[in-house]
């Protein structure tokens, strides 16, 4: 299982096609996220990542992002 640090910049696909950004929190404990509880561990975690392109942020266990090079 991929494993992903704050500071990662990372890919997933979304409704609207691929979103990249970058990690800004690991959760390893359960959540509420909007209303929802997210189950969360430390063999498997949640990580919260804010879009590169908006201030939006996203909610996806590790098995959803694919890490990638910072642009620039």
């Amino acid at each position: 299982m991929t494993r992903f640090s704050v500071g990662d910049h990372v890919r997933w696909n979304s409704e609207a096609g691929f979103v990249e950004g970058v990690v800004v929190k690991k959760h390893t404990r359960d959540l509420d996220w909007k209303g929802h509880v997210h189950h969360c561990t430390e063999e498997d975690p949640q990580y919260e990542i804010k879009s590169d392109k908006s201030d939006h942020i996203a909610l996806h266990k590790g098995g959803a992002l694919t890490k990638i090079p910072k642009s620039g």
